[in-house]
């Protein structure tokens, strides 16, 4: 299960990561997201312990996504020493998802 990331705890989790880590920014009443959230969540199962994977809900978190440029939902972005090292908008295969964070381990 990917974890619950919050504006407060955004730099401790994210940016202060040894390994690196998948953010999905996400929304409740967001179609598509409710596609990927489950993904998501399997992708999270699969790199435990070798990568971090969390969600950003951008309706409760909205400093975090202004300062990521957030316009569209899902996004999924991946850091790498508390930097964007890549980007997925919109639905997306588990399949990419894994190879794109695989990557950049």
């Amino acid at each position: 299960m990917a974890l619950e990331i919050t504006d407060s705890t955004f730099e401790e989790l994210v940016l202060k990561s040894e390994v690196p880590v998948l953010v999905d920014f996400w929304a409740i009443w967001c179609g598509p997201c409710r596609t990927v959230g489950p993904i998501v969540d399997e992708v999270a199962v699969d790199f435990e312990g070798k990568a971090v994977v969390g969600k950003v809900d951008v309706d409760n978190n909205q400093q975090v996504s202004q300062d990521y440029g957030i316009r569209n939902i899902p996004t999924l972005l991946i850091f790498k020493g508390g930097e964007v090292v890549d980007k997925i908008v919109g639905v997306a295969p588990k399949e990419l998802i894994a190879e794109k964070l695989a990557a950049h381990m």
